[in-house]
């Protein structure tokens, strides 16, 4: 870890004025100063180079500083960086929302821009209610969620997580209360959750559902199968279902969109984090023409009244677009696979160990479900010095590498990963 005195000069002013995310300021270890990035590597204030193995929170799938990109960027920077989109248009984010339409299966033909994946599921849920209120139905007014999910952390998103596990229990009786089931495995468990549904279905505008995995409640997994029975049985009692892919999509699962494996598409999807390659902040909300068409009136009061200051900035839908080029020519997918590959088999030594309750893998993600998390400390200064940046949180430990990473430095990755999983968990 760098001392105060290696520290860069405005590392240590500013220390004392940034409230970090997720971080308990009291006790936590300093940030690490990065001074640039390239590929798949963070270059440190002190010389020291660490493979990202979490991809900028889950975004950087080409890599840092990909040419590509940056030049889609500069070039857009020189002509248009932002105009407001409020009676405005500009080329970027009218050709972005027509390849989204168009690789995007089924009617999801109708993007709603944004500039976090909190908001977008916020647009999800604020398009799903609206929808019944624009025809007249009053009764559904409920977001039915599961156990283990997580859609985002301002408070309509807070209260479609997981009340119990995830990180917002503290807001209990202030944000509002949504019914949060146990994500359905077994017929048994489908069983309850049709008797949920025959109970209480009529109350609710929509179902939201992370598609095969849930990300930041657990990186729990399901199957395709399991997805396309709880959409059916949500449709069966008139629910919508709204798909957040802000954390899958973009290749993450092995497909462009974790919703193909199960040959299931939504009302509405959620996406964001990698849509741009992580160079800008962008998401997007995109609705089928079933739901789009139910705001189309001669009303004012029936239109989606929604409008972030810096939606479909320019320089982001640039950045989206040129990111969608490097899925038409270079072999993405195919390299998730190969990811896939290569974090089996590192990971595979880890099972057994007697702190571990699970090893999983699907596509470029790989997840070590631990009994006991050991001392963050204590795994910053081993993951460091084993070169290699990687940020656990409650009991697992993960990696989110890029698609462009090679086998080295996948092996690089599984191997401090499989050597916090053997630390005595007691031990500071």
């Amino acid at each position: 870890m760098q001392s105060a005195i290696e520290a860069p000069q405005w590392f240590s002013q500013g220390a004392e004025h940034v409230w970090r995310p997720y971080t308990q300021m009291k006790t936590a270890s300093p940030a690490l100063p990065v001074v640039s990035a390239e590929g798949t590597r963070l270059r440190l204030a002190d010389g020291r180079e660490l493979i990202d193995g979490v991809g900028a929170w889950w975004t950087v799938v080409h890599g840092y500083r990909h040419p590509h990109i940056e030049a889609a960027i500069t070039a857009q920077l020189r002509t248009l960086p932002h105009v407001m989109f409020g009676g405005l248009a500009h080329e970027s984010a009218y050709t972005l929302a027509t390849r989204l339409a168009a690789l995007l299966p089924g009617d999801l033909n109708h993007a709603f821009f944004s500039d976090s994946g909190s908001v977008a599921v916020e647009v999800a849920l604020k398009m799903a209610a609206q929808f019944w209120l624009n025809q007249g139905v009053r009764g559904r007014t409920r977001f039915l969620a599961f156990q283990g999910g997580y859609h985002g952390d301002t408070f309509a998103t807070m209260a479609v997580c997981d009340p119990e596990e995830g990180m917002h229990a503290l807001f209990r009786g202030i944000v509002r209360e949504e019914p949060v089931v146990p994500l359905p495995v077994t017929n048994e468990d489908f069983a309850r959750f049709e008797a949920f549904l025959e109970r209480e279905g009529r109350t609710v505008a929509a179902l939201l559902i992370e598609p095969l995995v849930q990300g930041a409640g657990g990186m729990r997994m399901h199957a395709p199968e399991t997805l396309r029975r709880i959409s059916e049985l949500a449709r069966s009692h008139g629910i919508l279902v709204v798909f957040d892919e802000i954390f899958v999509g973009f290749g993450r699962l092995g497909s462009l969109f974790a919703m193909q494996q199960a040959a299931v598409v939504p009302d509405i999807v959620c996406l964001g984090k990698a849509l741009t390659g992580g160079f800008l902040p962008l998401a997007v909300t995109v609705a089928s023409s079933r739901v789009f068409e139910a705001f189309l009136d001669d009303s004012p009061s029936k239109a989606l009244m929604h409008g972030p200051t810096f939606m479909g900035n320019a320089l982001a839908c640039a950045a989206a677009n040129a990111s969608l080029d490097l899925f038409e020519r270079e072999p993405r997918l195919a390299q998730v696979q190969q990811i896939e590959t290569w974090l089996s088999a590192g990971l595979a030594a880890a099972r057994g160990a007697p702190n571990v309750v699970d090893v999983r893998v699907k596509g470029a993600l790989g997840v070590i479900q631990l009994r006991q998390l050991p001392p963050a400390a204590r795994l910053e200064r081993q993951f460091a010095d084993a070169g290699v940046f990687l940020r656990p949180f409650a009991n697992i430990l993960y990696t989110t590498p890029a698609y462009v990473s090679d086998e080295a430095e996948i092996a690089q990755l599984t191997r401090a990963l499989v050597a916090a999983a053997e630390l005595d968990p007691s031990r500071a």
